[in-house]
C-alpha cells in the first residue's frame, strides 16, 4: 500500500487520526472551560499518567477546544531546569497583547503588562533564566516585591481581571508539571486557589507523570480538594479496535480480525504504541486487508523503532548504576516491585540505593505507587531493558 497515504503518523504529542476512548473527560472538560468563561466555579484539571498514553494530545485538544469558545491560552512544557517563571512569562505577554486589543479589556491588559514588567523585573535577581525585556515601564508595587508566590497571585489577578472585562478566560496549559520545583509548584497552587476564591476566569490544564499528584500535595496541603486528577491510562479494547480500525476504514482499508486483535495485545492497548503498529502494519501490508502475518513483521518493526527513539532517547540519560537498578526492577516484571527486592537482585543495601532511586524519580523514569514500591513510568520499558542488556553480567558489575 502507498505509504505517502498512511494515516498514521506516530510522534512526540502528535494527533492520533482518531482520538478514540476519551469522550467523556473531553466532555467534561468542555464543561468546565464553558463555566471558566462565565467566571462560574470550576476546578483546575492536572492528567496524570504514564508515558505514551496520549496527555499531551488531549492537552492540546483541548487548548483547541479553549480557543475555540474565545479563551486565550498559554501553552508551556515544563522542561527539567528552567524556572516556570522564565516559561510563563513571554506566553503570558503574547496572551495580554491580544486581550489589549479588546476594546472592553484594552486598560486592564496594558496595567496587567506593567504588572508583568514588574513581575520580571522583581524575579530576576532569584531565577537568573529570565530573559524576556520589556518597553513597558512597571507601575511601582504591581507584582515587583521578588516573592513569587505573592507576585504570582497579583500577576494571575490582573490577568483575571482583564480577561473577566473581555468575556474571555486565561487558561494555563502545562505539560510535564512533575518537573516543576516544589517551590514553584506551591506559587502555582495559590495563585489558582486565589483565582477561585475571587471567581476569576483563569484556570490551569495540566499533565504529568503519576507522581504529579503526590507532588502538588506535598507543594500544598490543599491541592487535591482544588484539582481533578483524571488517570489517563491505556485504552479499553473497544477503543483501542477503533483507534486502528476506524482510520484504515476511513481510507479504504480493512484489516482482519485476527490482525487488528492481535495489535491490540502486542500494545497493551497504549495509545502512542497503537500508532507505531497501525503505522508499520500499513507499511508492510502489499494489499488490503491487512493479516495477521502483516502484523507479526510488523511488529518486529515497531519493536526496532521504539528502541532506536522512544526508549533509547531515555536509556541514554541514565548512569551505569541506574542502568543496573532499572534491569533489576525489569528482571523482577512489569508490576511494581519493593525497593528491598531490587536491592537484593544487586547485592546492594536499600539504603545505598536511595540516591539512584531518587534520581530515576527526578528524571521521569520511575514512580512510586506506595511507600517502599516502585514502578516504571514507560509502559514496556521492562522489555525494552532485557533486550538492551541481555544475559545475567549485570548482577555482578
Amino acid at each position: 500500500m502507498n505509504p505517502v497515504e498512511n494515516p498514521f503518523s506516530p510522534g512526540a504529542g502528535t494527533q492520533p487520526p482518531e482520538l478514540a476512548g476519551r469522550d467523556e473527560l473531553v466532555r467534561y472538560m468542555d464543561i468546565s472551560l464553558q463555566r471558566v468563561i462565565m467566571s462560574l466555579p470550576s476546578k483546575s484539571v492536572l492528567m496524570v499518567g504514564l508515558r505514551g498514553v496520549g496527555k499531551t494530545v488531549l492537552l492540546d485538544h483541548l487548548r483547541g477546544r479553549a480557543e475555540e469558545l474565545g479563551a486565550q491560552t498559554i501553552r508551556i512544557e515544563a522542561p527539567e531546569r528552567r524556572s516556570l517563571p522564565a516559561m510563563l512569562a513571554p506566553q503570558l505577554r503574547q496572551a495580554l497583547y491580544r486581550l489589549s486589543r479588546n476594546e472592553k479589556a484594552g486598560e486592564l491588559a496594558q496595567r496587567t503588562l506593567k504588572a508583568l514588567a514588574g513581575f520580571v523585573k522583581g524575579l530576576k535577581l532569584k531565577y537568573q533564566d529570565i530573559e524576556l525585556s520589556y518597553d513597558i515601564e512597571p507601575e511601582p508595587g504591581l507584582a515587583d516585591s521578588g516573592d513569587l508566590e505573592f507576585d504570582l497571585i497579583t500577576l494571575m489577578e490582573c490577568a483575571g481581571q482583564a480577561a473577566k472585562s473581555a468575556n474571555s478566560a486565561l487558561i494555563l496549559f502545562i505539560d510535564e508539571l512533575q518537573y516543576v520545583k516544589e517551590e514553584e509548584l506551591a506559587s502555582l497552587i495559590s495563585s489558582m486557589h486565589r483565582m477561585s476564591q475571587q471567581r476569576l476566569p483563569v484556570c490551569m490544564v495540566g499533565a504529568g507523570l503519576p507522581q504529579l499528584r503526590g507532588k502538588m500535595g506535598k507543594a500544598k496541603s490543599y491541592a487535591e480538594r482544588l484539582f481533578e486528577f483524571p488517570v489517563i491510562g491505556p485504552l479499553d479494547e473497544e477503543s483501542a479496535r477503533l483507534a486502528i480500525y476506524k482510520p484504515l476504514h476511513d481510507a479504504g482499508v480493512k484489516i482482519e480480525d485476527a490482525a487488528l486483535d492481535l495489535i491490540v495485545k502486542e500494545t497493551k492497548a497504549y495509545p502512542y504504541f497503537l500508532q507505531e503498529w497501525g503505522k508499520h502494519s500499513w507499511d508492510v501490508a502489499e494489499t488490503s486487508p491487512i493479516r495477521v502475518e502483516d502484523v507479526l513483521f510488523a511488529s518486529r518493526c515497531a519493536i526496532d523503532t521504539l528502541d532506536e527513539s522512544f526508549f533509547r532517547v531515555r536509556f541514554d540519560r541514565l548512569t551505569p548504576l541506574e542502568r543496573r537498578y532499572l534491569r533489576a526492577m525489569a528482571e523482577l516484571g512489569p508490576l511494581p516491585q519493593r525497593s528491598g527486592d531490587i536491592a537484593e537482585l544487586l547485592k546492594r543495601p536499600v539504603t545505598s540505593l536511595g540516591p539512584t532511586r531518587n534520581n530515576l524519580i527526578s528524571k521521569g523514569m520511575i514512580w512510586s505507587p506506595q511507600h517502599g514500591d516502585t514502578a516504571f513510568t514507560v509502559p514496556l520499558f521492562d522489555e525494552f531493558m532485557k533486550r538492551v542488556i541481555p544475559g545475567d553480567n549485570w548482577r555482578d558489575e
